[in-house]
């Protein structure tokens, strides 16, 4: 049985939530840096993807990576993105993105997203259970 991991999240308003092709896009522009800095071990490059509220909470790149090497391993290596819905709940942008762990497994990310003046940010992550894909 998968445990639910969660990331503290702190809702914070957004100023407008625009759910354009822009967004989108530049939404899963940062989710992708991020997942391959953490591929390629650039830890102070995925730190550089969370919001103000994660990096207050961890206080160090260093701490963050031992975290998301520890607690989201799946995140840790990780290959064969793909992205499913951006939606707005609770007044905050989420991002649905399916990974896959080394030994090929699928997992189902559930990211919180905000818009700050220098661009998007991780507010946090949500391991969500897979499909049962087996027929």
């Amino acid at each position: 049985m998968r445990q639910l991991l969660t990331l503290a999240l702190v809702a914070m308003p957004l100023a407008a939530v625009a759910q354009d092709a822009g967004d989108s896009t530049a939404i899963e522009a940062v989710i992708s840096d991020q997942l391959a800095d953490f591929n390629a071990r650039d830890v102070p490059g995925a730190w550089e993807h969370a919001s103000p509220t994660i990096q207050g909470m961890f206080g160090t790149p260093e701490t963050f990576g031992t975290m998301v090497e520890n607690g989201y391993p799946m995140v840790w290596d990780n290959s064969d993105a793909r992205f499913f819905e951006l939606r707005e709940e609770a007044g905050a942008l989420r991002q649905k993105v399916m990974i896959e762990d080394p030994q090929g497994r699928a997992w189902i990310l559930d990211y919180e997203m905000i818009e700050l003046p220098e661009g998007w940010k991780i507010n946090g992550v949500q391991v969500l259970p897979a499909p049962d894909l087996a027929a």
